[in-house]
């Protein structure tokens, strides 16, 4: 049987599936934040932004750093190369596939006009 699972790949795919997490992966690409500014940012409350940062975390996407009472954050080590690796596969293939309609349809037009001409 084919394995098709990749835990690291499942996580990511399923942490940027939500519009507010792909926001906080956005602002902190701007600039580190704090969970309490990621909150205000996203008029939220913080332990629904907390929720959220702990799944990016556990996909690796974000890493967390606590001094004090503040707990900071700050894109993690991942940052979906092997995501836009897996996603730039499947880019080539299809492209290759829309190459080849369109020589088929050149073809076809060709052959039309060929054809349209005898008559």
């Amino acid at each position: 049987m084919v394995q098709f699972e990749r835990p690291g790949l499942d996580a990511a795919f399923a942490a940027i599936a939500d519009a507010t997490r792909r926001g906080v992966l956005e602002q902190l690409g701007r600039a580190d934040a704090s969970i309490t500014e990621l909150a205000q940012k996203f008029d939220m409350t913080l332990t629904g932004m907390k929720k959220h940062v702990v799944v990016l975390e556990q996909a690796g996407l974000v890493s967390t750093e606590k001094v004090g009472r503040v707990r900071t954050c700050k894109l993690g080590p991942r940052r979906l190369e092997e995501e836009t690796a897996w996603i730039e596969r499947y880019r080539q293939r299809w492209a290759s596939r829309f190459d080849e309609l369109d020589q088929v349809l050149e073809e076809l037009k060709l052959k039309e006009m060929t054809d349209g001409r005898k008559q």
